[in-house]
């Protein structure tokens, strides 16, 4: 009876748990009751126009180090080579497998990006005489990690087929059932694609669960190290990894993305001086707008893209900049119910007008397209027009 009387009384608790609220509260919808006075308190004080700096060139080697700095420890680099690898400059790399493809070949391996781990990766390169332009191709979040690069070059003939099957339903679901990244490679480029930390091979042992994600991350904290930050650094050194390839002609290397991958594709544009041109389909808002409680929905990307302190520096739009005078595209979706058109618009002038303090406005192009939160096709053929005149 006892031990009916605790399952009894366990079961009402649990119903309990579900309904149970205060009447008092200071968080609600993800965000904190205060979140207006916060916003009003970010000053953005080393953006450009706002820092002392005057130099464009000085502004952006201290702006860079701001972001390096909020991005706290970078992962270590372990420079060696070892039985049944290949060195190329200061990257160690494994080839597992490699198909031809038609106008292409395609490649799986395993970069050493860090001396604690390998990352998977896949390169296409086109048939005939290089040195060839090149783009790293950055995949999306989607709330969806069993798969990474993938989401952006098709399959090789080596994986599993529960990845192909999920990698055509996400092609078809965001892309219009096209691999960007292969219909680059028809089109001449040399493609690069990783799988992004906690994406595709770099995920759970469990299998991916969106909602472990954060707690991860706030792990991976403990350590002194960011998640996202993570991400970037990748990024980084998989574009310096790109260019060290025979087939790149590494003045001539541009990068692209869509929702976590725009993100990623601005960051690392405006990071490295390797990327020559970016371009980032629906990832552009201010923070006011991101951030704010007048709309039923915050972009929810969390950790995925989380420096420390850093928005007490540098909004979004004035980290993109960084990238200024380079070739930059731009494009929204006026109907994206995570970054909301206004604060896309906002984000725009913002940029447009770093980009005309350096008499660079044609390079910038910024467009609001009549679409949700999405990659089409169209979107895609902007892209390649964009790289094959700025690449």
């Amino acid at each position: 009876m006892r031990l009916l009387a605790v399952g009894i009384a366990l079961l009402a608790f649990s119903f309990c748990a579900v309904a149970q609220k205060r009447d008092k509260y200071e968080f609600t919808r993800n965000l904190p009751v205060y979140a207006d006075s916060l916003l009003k308190d970010l000053t953005y004080p080393l953006a450009w126009g706002n820092s002392s700096i005057s130099d464009f060139d000085e502004w952006r080697q201290a702006a860079r180090q701001k972001v390096f700095d909020c991005m706290l420890m970078p992962p270590p680099r372990l420079e060696e080579s070892g039985e049944g690898k290949e060195e190329k400059g200061k990257f160690v790399y494994t080839t597992l497998l490699e198909e031809q493809r038609e106008g292409y070949r395609a490649l799986k391996l395993e970069v050493r990006l860090s001396r604690y781990y390998t990352v998977p990766a896949y390169v296409l390169i086109p048939d005939g005489e290089g040195p060839f332009p090149a783009v790293n191709v950055l995949h999306d979040h989607g709330a969806h990690l069993f798969i990474g690069k993938e989401k952006m070059i098709r399959p090789l003939a080596c994986e599993d087929s529960l990845v192909k099957v999920d990698a055509e339903a996400w092609a078809a679901t965001l892309y219009e059932g096209h691999f960007v990244g292969d219909d680059l490679a028809r089109q001449g480029f040399v493609v690069f694609s990783a799988d992004a930390p906690m994406w595709g091979e770099r995920g759970q042992q469990e299998g991916p669960r969106r909602d472990r994600y954060d707690m991860i991350a706030g792990n991976m904290m403990m350590y002194g190290i960011d998640l996202s930050a993570y991400m970037t650094y990748d990024d980084l050194s998989g574009t310096e990894f790109l260019a060290t390839l025979p087939q790149v002609d590494a003045s001539r290397i541009g990068c692209m993305g869509c929702s976590m991958g725009a993100y990623r594709a601005w960051m690392l544009a405006a990071l490295s001086d390797r990327i020559k041109a970016g371009a980032a389909i629906c990832w552009m808002v201010t923070t006011d707008e991101q951030m704010s409680l007048k709309y039923k929905r915050t972009e929810n990307g969390g950790f995925a893209n989380c420096l420390p302190g850093l928005r007490r520096w540098l909004d979004y739009p004035h980290i993109a900049s960084m990238a200024c005078p380079k070739p930059m595209l731009f494009i929204n979706g006026s109907q994206d119910k995570l970054f909301p058109k206004a604060g896309a618009e906002k984000a725009f002038n913002i940029m447009h007008e770093v980009w005309k303090s350096q008499g660079a406005d044609e390079n910038l192009e910024t467009e609001l397209w009549d679409m949700p939160h999405s990659c089409p096709l169209k979107a895609q053929q902007r892209v390649l027009e964009f790289f094959k005149k700025n690449l």
